[in-house]
């Protein structure tokens, strides 16, 4: 019986597969009740179908385009303010680039011509005391400014009359009247475009001024047809804040200009001293060299 026992246990521990030790026992299969647990959908859970999607467009937020960054460009800032100024903004602004580009042209011109003088008047009188009116005129030519340009005038028309033996008393009056001929142009020369910088100064504030009185007028007639229905304070408030927008650009506008002209004018009229200073010298150098040559000429002895 004992042995019966045994070759039925042999037979068995045969017929089964053997089992690592190590294995972990193995879980009891609970696919079935799992699957039929996630095919029960709960109530609340909307099918597939109504699901929002994550990548609907009409769902996402909406991303600022090229014109909607350029609106904000144009309602913020100084471009802003400009165009909330209304109409007269425009011939204000306008008037603003004139007047900076005369500012920049004269300021550029007018500093090409600060150079000292004294030294090419003081050359100048000493050549014609020795004679070398020649030489004279070639120092003037040589030279570039106003005062340089009305004694060049002067002394090529002495030269000019000294050539064709004209009297002393003729060569004074035309050298004087060369000069103050040549001075006319020299003057307008420095004084170009400053009436653009005079009348941008004392426009743009009117033009100014003019804005704001067009933007109180439509203030106040929007508030008369919104009585009762808004604040009149907050109203009126809104409209002329919008309206002395122009006042304060056209004086932005007006007072650099002002001051740029006042400037120029004082630079410029002494740059006409100067040159009044240094005809008037070369005019008495002129007659004391007539003079003297007069002198010699009555002095000679007669053969």
């Amino acid at each position: 019986m004992r042995y019966i026992l045994t070759a039925v246990l042999l037979l068995l521990a045969t017929a089964l597969p053997a089992q690592d030790p190590a294995d972990p026992p193995t879980a009891p299969d609970t696919s079935a009740p799992a699957a039929s647990t996630a095919t029960e959908a709960p109530e609340d859970v909307l099918p597939s179908d109504e699901v929002p999607a994550a990548d609907d467009p009409d769902l996402q937020p909406d991303t600022p385009t090229w014109k909607d960054e350029l609106k904000d460009i144009l309602d913020s800032g100084a471009i802003g303010l400009l165009l909330e100024g209304g109409f007269f903004m425009w011939p204000i602004l306008a008037m603003g680039i004139i007047a900076t580009g005369v500012m920049i042209e004269r300021y550029r011109s007018l500093k090409m011509l600060s150079t000292d003088t004294s030294a090419l008047r003081a050359e100048v009188a000493d050549l014609l005391r020795t004679g070398g009116a020649e030489e004279a005129l070639a120092a003037c030519d040589a030279q570039e400014g106003p005062v340089p340009a009305v004694l060049s005038a002067g002394v090529r028309k002495f030269v000019v009359l000294s050539r064709l033996n004209y009297d002393a008393g003729h060569i004074e009056e035309q050298v004087v009247k060369a000069m103050d001929d040549y001075s006319v142009h020299i003057v307008a020369a420095l004084e170009r475009h400053l009436p653009v910088l005079a009348t941008v100064s004392s426009v743009a504030p009117m033009l100014g001024f003019l804005g704001t009185v067009q933007g109180m007028i439509i203030a106040f007639g929007d508030i008369v047809a919104r009585m009762g229905e808004v604040n009149i304070v907050v109203a009126a408030a809104g409209g002329i804040q919008t309206a002395l927008l122009t006042t304060c650009f056209g004086l932005i506008v007006g007072i650099p200009a002002f001051i740029a002209y006042n400037y120029f004018t004082s630079v410029i009229n002494r740059y006409v001293l100067e040159v009044e200073e240094s005809a008037t010298e070369l005019i008495e150098t002129v007659t004391l060299q007539m003079a003297l040559g007069q002198k010699e000429t009555g002095d000679s002895p007669e053969l």
